[in-house]
């Protein structure tokens, strides 16, 4: 009870956060600029034109929770939005969207986006779907953005001076298109190196431009994930750990972490006037399925999609959220995933949590600095 207690009180401060005017809290962030991918979205693929497996993003049931799609692959609301409420900001608009002011930064996350440029995948032999937006293509929305608001370039270093960055979550799907096409674990640890160059490569340019604090998330435990359960369960028993996730695939995505935190260490190093803050989604995650009952999620459906077309994991690759033949489970909160690949509103909202005040988000000086509003 005193875990539910906790978590009540921390959604209050949320809650608060949201809500006080930013004349009675004078907050140390003034805007925030996104790149990512699906897990930080708040509408590009929608504006872009979403097709082939996202193409049910616009439509319900998702934003089930808030009642209409807003192109978030989710039934609600995501972890940048539970960030900006933590920080007094209006919420991201999308950076396609005709009309939509700036002034409290710029999301330009496309769901399906890679880290790496789209043909290099494809010369690999790495098929994914024609909407994809890699990194770069953002960073250049970026560049594009800055020319067109800024004055000069003292302007662009004083705005984003007090910008908080968020570089991620980005590679996952550079990971999921290679596994979902048939390539092994072995194969694709030779391109984690390059997924890690890239991301770090982001976060170099902002540096550049001025910015002063940079969130840089890990990749989260796939081997949890309905959709990998789905496609890659065995029958083996020494294949899945004591909570039931794929071992070989969680292994895997912290692979992929620990050189993650090694690039932010080297960067740190000749960076030690800028704040680099390695946010743990892995760590997070994991975190949540531990505490699930304590957060109100049902223990029988932690691995269970909410939207799909039913069997073990509710999950379908040829038949995802949305399209005919599928279903969403009327009480969302109670699932940790929403789609077999995305999270519900409630575990994203856990997780925002245990990021800011809960120790996953690294180094601790910083974050508190950070969301000290």
């Amino acid at each position: 009870m005193e875990a539910v207690a906790a978590l009540a009180v921390l959604v209050l401060i949320l809650v608060m956060k949201s809500t006080t005017p930013a004349v009675e809290a004078a907050c140390s962030v003034s805007a925030i600029y996104s790149f990512g991918d699906s897990i930080a979205d708040t509408g590009n693929l929608l504006q872009e034109g979403a097709v082939g497996t996202f193409a049910s993003i616009g439509s319900y049931p998702y934003g089930q929770t808030l009642r209409r799609p807003t192109g978030r692959c989710s039934d609600g609301l995501l972890i940048i939005d539970y960030f900006a409420m933590a920080l007094n900001l209006s919420l991201v608009s999308p950076y396609l969207e005709k009309g939509a002011s700036f002034e409290s930064g710029v999301n330009f996350a496309v769901a399906g986006a890679t880290a790496l440029d789209r043909t290099y995948l494809l010369q690999s032999g790495i098929m994914m779907p024609p909407a994809s937006v890699p990194l770069s293509s953002q960073l250049d929305w970026f560049r594009s953005h800055l020319n067109s608001t800024c004055s000069s370039q003292q302007d662009c270093e004083k705005k984003l001076s007090g910008a908080l960055f968020l570089v991620g979550e980005i590679g996952g799907n550079d990971y999921n298109y290679a596994f979902f096409q048939g390539r092994s674990i072995e194969a694709m640890k030779a391109y984690v190196p390059q997924v890690v160059r890239s991301i770090m490569d982001v976060a170099k340019e902002v540096i550049e431009l001025g910015a002063t604090k940079i969130i840089i998330p890990g990749n989260f435990p796939i081997g949890c994930s309905p959709s990998y359960l789905s496609l890659f369960s065995t029958a083996i028993s020494g294949d899945f750990d004591d909570r039931g996730c794929l071992k070989s695939y969680n292994s895997f995505a912290m692979y992929h972490n620990d050189q993650l935190q090694a690039a932010i260490d080297d960067l740190r190093k000749v960076n030690s006037d800028i704040s680099i803050i390695y946010a743990d989604y892995y760590g997070a995650f994991m975190h949540l399925l531990q505490k699930a009952y304590l957060l109100g999620f049902e223990e029988s459906l932690l691995f269970k999609a909410c939207c799909g077309a039913g069997g073990k994991y509710n999950f379908d690759m040829n038949l995802m959220c949305g399209a005919v033949g599928t279903s969403a489970c009327p009480d969302p909160a109670s699932h940790v995933s929403w789609d077999g690949i995305h999270l519900t509103q409630q575990a994203y909202k856990a997780m925002a949590l245990s990021l800011i005040m809960e120790g996953f988000a690294q180094p601790a000086n910083a974050v508190q600095k950070i969301w000290s509003c």
